[in-house]
């Protein structure tokens, strides 16, 4: 049972859109809530209801610009000063969060300076989806649920009836996803082999695994300008795959991913709405995941286990 504290979601300016269909699937309506700018652009929240002992919930994605993840830290603050019991941070895409590890000398660690942020400001407990690297939960000294956009893939590709299906991972870290995929659609695995240069280039690729007369469904966290994942569906193509579909979480579609996508191989990009579409796409559906975070965070509220929403 929950504490008394009565729960009041309230949505951020990036995921107004998610926030309002997490709030229809709570069956709760939004809190009121006023986001002002001065002139020079300084952002000023204020909360227009009492959240005094109560359980807040923001939801706001933390994609560019640097704005929203301001914005965020800001409302945190004003809901710890105005007296929160509890203040959940339910970031569906978790920014910053390529910047895991030191590869190269004299560069930040901007993921693990994000959740000292997010603490900072007086966060109690963070929720977010398919994080870019799994390590990034040992960043955090509160609570972190790091929930699995596969609830809402898999049962979308069963009912494809991909046959024979094989599940592609554009490199070796998400590996780990693909078998998971693969495990429940009951697919085969490959891997694609990937040389990086710098960031959003990719110098090589190899394919490990056999594609040849398999429908392949390659599976990510995240597109951004979608050079590696048409490059990966152009090796596929050439490798003999009957078709080629990507399943991605987070749809950052950054420069030219929309006509990089429309002129490549890939014949269906299943994305999520942890991100809101630039633009529609005749190639791009997108699988809403409100309904996953409105039953974690009724979970949470009512300290019942939230596990039961994943895959085991």
């Amino acid at each position: 049972m929950n504490s008394g504290a009565p729960l009041k979601l309230f949505a951020g300016s990036a995921s107004r859109s998610l926030a309002e269909k997490i709030a229809a699937a709570y069956e709760q309506g939004l809190g009121a809530l006023q986001i002002q700018r001065f002139a020079d652009g300084e952002i000023l929240p204020k909360y227009e209801e009492s959240i005094r002992g109560a359980h807040v919930c923001l939801i706001q994605s933390t994609q560019a610009p640097a704005e929203n993840l301001l914005e965020l830290l800001l409302l945190i603050d004003a809901a710890r000063r105005a007296s929160a019991a509890e203040i959940t941070a339910v970031i569906p895409y978790y920014g910053y969060a390529r910047q895991d590890r030191k590869e190269e000398g004299r560069v930040s660690i901007g993921a693990k300076l994000i959740a000292t942020l997010l603490e900072s400001a007086g966060a109690s407990r963070v929720v977010t989806m398919d994080l870019h690297a799994g390590q990034i939960q040992g960043f955090f000294n509160i609570p972190l649920d790091n929930l699995e956009a596969s609830v809402v893939h898999i049962p979308y590709i069963q009912s494809l009836k991909l046959d024979p299906l094989v599940i592609v991972s554009p490199d070796a870290g998400g590996a780990s996803r693909a078998r998971k995929y693969a495990r429940y659609l009951h697919g085969e695995l490959a891997l694609v082999d990937k040389y990086r240069a710098q960031a959003n280039a990719v110098h090589s690729m190899r394919l490990i695994g056999d594609v040849r007369g398999k429908h392949a469904l390659i599976v990510d966290d995240l597109v951004d300008t979608a050079g590696t994942l048409v490059k990966a569906a152009e090796l596929l193509q050439q490798e003999g795959a009957l078709s080629i579909r990507a399943c991605v979480t987070h749809p950052v579609l950054s420069g030219p991913a929309y006509e990089r996508i429309a002129n490549s191989p890939i014949e269906e990009l299943i994305v999520t709405d942890t991100l809101p579409l630039r633009q529609a796409h005749p190639k791009i559906r997108v699988l809403s995941v409100a309904p996953i975070f409105a039953q974690a965070l009724r979970s949470i509220h009512q300290h019942e286990s939230v596990s039961a929403l994943f895959y085991p």
